[in-house]
C-alpha cells in the first residue's frame, strides 16, 4: 500500500505565505497536504514538476456562479485558470430566498446587473428551494471541479420580504428590517460566508431599474451587519458609486467595529464615483486607524467591455440599420453586415439614444463613439495598452474615420473580431496606480466576475493575467512572484474565515497548481453557446497549468478537465486540522 496519495517532486513551492520559493516536494493523503519539503516514500501517483511552480489553488472571492453553480460541475472559465474556491452571491444577486412568484423577477435582476442569459438561468436551475438554507442544500447534492461559497444577496432578501413593495425607493419598515434581518442571521447560521448589496446605478434590473440596495439605508444595511454579527461571522460585501451623502465608510465602520467583522467593496477607479480612488483608500484606512477592518478588492486591470457583434455591446447597436437586423439568426446578420451598402447606410446614421437612462449616458457615448479609449483585440493582446494603440489612431494611421475603422474589426475572423473598451480601472491610460496596492494589507486581489457579464467581460481569467502580465512580462515595472500567489490564495482565503486553505502546509487542503511560468499565457477569447437553451459567454483558456488539483485529485491536465469533481460546498468558516507529520 503506498504511503501517499500523491507526490509532487522537485517543483518550485510557492507555499502563499509571502515566504521565498524553494525547490522540494509536497505529499498528498485523503484528501489534505501531508508532508512539505523533502519526502520519502512512494505513493500511488507522482508527479516530476521540476521546472514548474507548485503553487496553492487560486481563491475567487468575487464571481456569479449563483447559477450555473447548480448545474454546471466544469465551473469554467475560473477552473481554466487554477481557481480551486469560489465565493458568489455578490453585489447583492442571487437566487435565495425565492418565493415561487418571484423567480422570472430574480432572473431578470441577475440577466440585468451580471449580463447572464436569463434564458440560461430559467432552463438550468431547477428552483428545488425557497428558503435560503435550502438553496445550500440545493448546492450540495452537486460535486464540482472548486468549492463555492456563497453571500446572502440583499436583492433576494429584499423581494423575499417586500413583494410586489419591492421597488426604486421602497422604505422599509422597522418590521421589514427586522424580518430581513432573521433571514440573513439563518442563512449565515446555515452557512453563508456573508452578505452582499450594490449601491451603483451601473447595476440595473433587464427592464432598466436599479438594483435594490441602491437606495437602502444606513440604518437597514447596519442592522442587517448586526444580524451577522449575531450568527458570529461573516463578510458584508458592497459595490457603490461612492456618493458623499451616503458616507460609505462611516456606516461601514460603524458596522465593523460593533460587530468585529470585516467590510469589503469594490474599490475602482472611475470617474463615475464621487470619491476618487485614492479618497476611497484613505477614507478606509481613517475608519481602519479606529477599529474597523474594512477591505478594499482590487481589480488587477482594466474592467472592460469586450464588445463583438454576437456579444451583448458593440458601438453600432443604437443604430436603426442594426435594429432592423439585431433579431436576426447570426448567418443573416452576417451577410447583411458584409453587404457594402449595408455597411454605408449603417456607418452613416445617428445613433438613437432615445431610450437610454440620462445617468449612464456617457458611458453608452464612449461605447458608440470613445475610439480613444477602445482597442483592437488582436491574438496577443496587451491589456495595458497606449494611445497609440486606440482604434482612433489606428484609424487615422490608415486613412479611415473611428466608425469605418471598428466596423472593418468586428468583421475581422468571419465576423468574430473583438474591440477592448475599459470602462474602469483605466482614466490614466496605464494600470501604474494599481502596484503600490498590490502589497497593501487591506487590499485583497479579486473582482473576476467569474460565470458573469457573459456577453461582455471575461476577467475570470485574472489570476493567470496576474501571472502573466504583473508578474512576468509589464513593461512598467513589475510585481514579485511570492507576494502574487500570496493575494490570490492566502489572503483572498483569510478574509472569508477560509483557513484550511490558500497556503501549501501540512493538513491544510491538498488545493495546488503546478505552473510553467514560462509558457503561462492567456488564449484569445471566443464566443462559446453552451450555456442552457444555447446561452452564449466569453469564454478564455489558457497555457502554462501543468495540472490543478482540488482535495488532492488532479482536475485538470494541460487546461482539460479529468471528468473528476472533488470540490463541494463550503458552509461557514473552515479551519485546517493540523496533522502529526506536521508536528
Amino acid at each position: 500500500m503506498p504511503a501517499y496519495d500523491l507526490i509532487i517532486r522537485n517543483g518550485t513551492i510557492v507555499d502563499g505565505t509571502g515566504q521565498d520559493r524553494f525547490t522540494g516536494d509536497l505529499a498528498v493523503k485523503d484528501g489534505l497536504i501531508a508532508q512539505v519539503g523533502h519526502v520519502s516514500g512512494d505513493a500511488a501517483e507522482e508527479i516530476d514538476a521540476e521546472g514548474h511552480l507548485v503553487t496553492p489553488g487560486f481563491v475567487d472571492i468575487h464571481t456569479h456562479y449563483d447559477g450555473q453553480a447548480t448545474w454546471d460541475q466544469e465551473m469554467a472559465p475560473s477552473s481554466w485558470h487554477g481557481v480551486t474556491t469560489v465565493v458568489m452571491g455578490n453585489c447583492g444577486v442571487g437566487f435565495a430566498p425565492a418565493r415561487p412568484d418571484k423567480h422570472e423577477w430574480l432572473i431578470g435582476l441577475m440577466e440585468g446587473v451580471e449580463d447572464i442569459p436569463g434564458t440560461a438561468l430559467a432552463e438550468g436551475m431547477k428552483w428545488n428551494w425557497e428558503t435560503f438554507p435550502e438553496y445550500l442544500d440545493a448546492l450540495e447534492e452537486l460535486p464540482r471541479t472548486v468549492d463555492v461559497g456563497t453571500h446572502v444577496p440583499h436583492g433576494s432578501v429584499r423581494a423575499y420580504v417586500l413583494g410586489d413593495r419591492e421597488r426604486p425607493g421602497a422604505v422599509p419598515t422597522a418590521e421589514d428590517i427586522a424580518a430581513m434581518s432573521r433571514i440573513v442571521e439563518d442563512g449565515v447560521r446555515a452557512g453563508a460566508l456573508g452578505f452582499s448589496t450594490s449601491r451603483t446605478v451601473l447595476h440595473r434590473d433587464i427592464g432598466g431599474e436599479v438594483v435594490p440596495g441602491t437606495t437602502a439605508t444606513a440604518e437597514e444595511l447596519v442592522e442587517i451587519g448586526r444580524a451577522m454579527g449575531r450568527a458570529g461571522h461573516g463578510v458584508f460585501e458592497m459595490a457603490s458609486d461612492m456618493m458623499r451623502e451616503w458616507d460609505e465608510f462611516g456606516w461601514m465602520g460603524q458596522m465593523s467595529r460593533e460587530t468585529g467583522l470585516p467590510v469589503t467593496f469594490a474599490a475602482l477607479q472611475s470617474i463615475a464615483k464621487e470619491l476618487p480612488l485614492d479618497e476611497q483608500i484613505e477614507s478606509m484606512r481613517a475608519e481602519n486607524d479606529n477599529g474597523a477592518n474594512i477591505v478594499a478588492q482590487i481589480a488587477l486591470r482594466g474592467n472592460g467591455i469586450v464588445m463583438a457583434w454576437q456579444g451583448t455591446v458593440h458601438p453600432f447597436r443604437l443604430k436603426p440599420s442594426w435594429k432592423e437586423i439585431e433579431d436576426l439568426p447570426w448567418e443573416e446578420q452576417k451577410a447583411k453586415l458584409f453587404d457594402p451598402e449595408f455597411k454605408a447606410r449603417l456607418i452613416a446614421e445617428q445613433h438613437d439614444f432615445s431610450e437610454v437612462n440620462q445617468d449612464i449616458m456617457g458611458l453608452i457615448m464612449v461605447v458608440c463613439g470613445g475610439w480613444n479609449m477602445q482597442f483592437e483585440m488582436d491574438p496577443d493582446f496587451n491589456y495595458e495598452p497606449t494611445a497609440e494603440e486606440s482604434v482612433l489612431e489606428r484609424a487615422r494611421a490608415a486613412g479611415m474615420s473611428g466608425d469605418e475603422y471598428a466596423y472593418e474589426l468586428l468583421c475581422r475572423d468571419e465576423g468574430k473580431g473583438f474591440i477592448y473598451l475599459p470602462i474602469l480601472n483605466y482614466a490614466d491610460g496605464n494600470l501604474d496606480f494599481l502596484k503600490d496596492l498590490q502589497h497593501a494589507d487591506d487590499t485583497v486581489n479579486s473582482l473576476s466576475d467569474g460565470g458573469a457579464h457573459c456577453g461582455t467581460i471575461c476577467d475570470a481569467a485574472s489570476p493567470t493575467f496576474m501571472l502573466q502580465h504583473w508578474v512576468r512580462d509589464r513593461a512598467r515595472g513589475t510585481i514579485g512572484l511570492e507576494n502574487a500567489i500570496k493575494r490570490q490564495c492566502n489572503d483572498t482565503a483569510r478574509l472569508y474565515g477560509l483557513e484550511d486553505r490558500g497556503v501549501l502546509a501540512p493538513g491544510h487542503l491538498a488545493d495546488i497548481n503546478i505552473i510553467d511560468m514560462d509558457r503561462i499565457k492567456l488564449g484569445k477569447p471566443w464566443l462559446a453557446f453552451d450555456l442552457p437553451a444555447d446561452g452564449k459567454r466569453l469564454l478564455q483558456k489558457a497555457d502554462g497549468y501543468v495540472a490543478t488539483i482540488k482535495n488532492g485529485k488532479v482536475t485538470f491536465r494541460e487546461g482539460e478537465w479529468t471528468g473528476e469533481a472533488p470540490g463541494g460546498l463550503i458552509r461557514g468558516p473552515q479551519r485546517a486540522e493540523m496533522l502529526e507529520a506536521a508536528e
